[in-house]
Formats: structure tokens, sequence, C-alpha cells
């Protein structure tokens, strides 16, 4: 499929580049600094479910490239690279389904007081037990998820410009 000549595929890429780092930057945010979950919460939960979408549509729209243009496959080096940019996106994809998880159960349980002179936005923990652990695993994730992104666009970046 394409829009204007381009294929859908580099459209929706350059918007997973962007938002699934900024969404890993949102999770660190909220993990972080407590007293700011009352605001980061739920555009937290939602970017991270933004995530998972991207990442479908982006493995969904490099396979269907693919198929309509297989003379990329001629190449053997060019395939090669392919190859590995098509394994990190799915790994990436695969990925973002857990994130997306974690950081929902992150922010149905993690506590934040609130700066509003209401208290409105102010949760108490609904998990004692991971109010520690929780925010680690949520900052470990986050940037393993920008890792990827990375990875998976250099491979990406390499097999186009390479």
């Amino acid at each position: 499929m394409e829009i204007g000549g381009l294929p859908l595929h580099a459209l929706v890429v350059h918007a997973t580049v962007v938002l699934i780092p900024l969404s890993a930057l949102l999770v660190i945010a909220f993990a972080v600094l407590p007293g700011w979950r009352w605001l980061t919460r739920w555009p937290t939960a939602l970017a991270s479910v933004a995530v998972v979408a991207l990442a479908l549509l982006s493995t969904q729209s490099g396979e269907a490239l693919l198929e309509a243009r297989p003379f990329l496959l001629e190449s053997e080096q060019l395939a090669e690279q392919l190859e590995t940019h098509e394994e990190r996106g799915d790994l990436l994809f695969q990925l973002s389904i857990p994130f997306a998880v974690l950081v929902l159960v992150g922010a149905w349980s993690l506590p934040g007081t609130s700066a509003l002179a209401s208290g409105r936005g102010a949760q108490e923990s609904r998990l004692s037990v991971a109010d520690k652990v929780l925010p680690v695993v949520l900052v470990l994730a986050a940037v393993g998820i920008i890792v990827l992104t990375v990875l998976t666009g250099d491979a990406g970046a390499r097999a186009v410009w390479g």
C-alpha cells in the first residue's frame, strides 16, 4: 500500500521510531517521579497500548512491502539485512505486548500523590509488594524497548541505505 507514492511502511516506521522512545521516556518518568504519577498515569498507559498498535502496523506494512516488491530479496546481502530487520521488528512487536501489560499494571497499582489542592488524581498503593520493584522493572523495560527500537531501525536503515 502506498500513500502519495510512498510505501506505507516508510510512513508508519517514522511514527514508530519517534513514538516508541517517547512512550518509553514517559514510562521512565512515571516510574521514577511518584509525585507526577497523577498527571502521567493514564497518558503513559495509553501510550503503551499505542506502542503495540504501531509495532503491529509496522511489521504488517513491512511484510506487505516485501510482498509487493519481491525483487528486493534477489540480492543475497540485501535479503540478509532485511531478514535481520524483519526478525528485530517481529521481536519488537512481541515484546511490546508484555511491555504494555507491565505499564498497565503499573498504572493500575503504583501509588502517587496529587499536586492538586483537591487531592484529585492521588492513588493509594494496590500492590504494596510491587511498590519498590515495579518502578525498577518499568525503567528496565523502557530502556530495553528503546534499545530494541534503535537496533530495529538501524537494521532497516542499513538495508535501505547501506
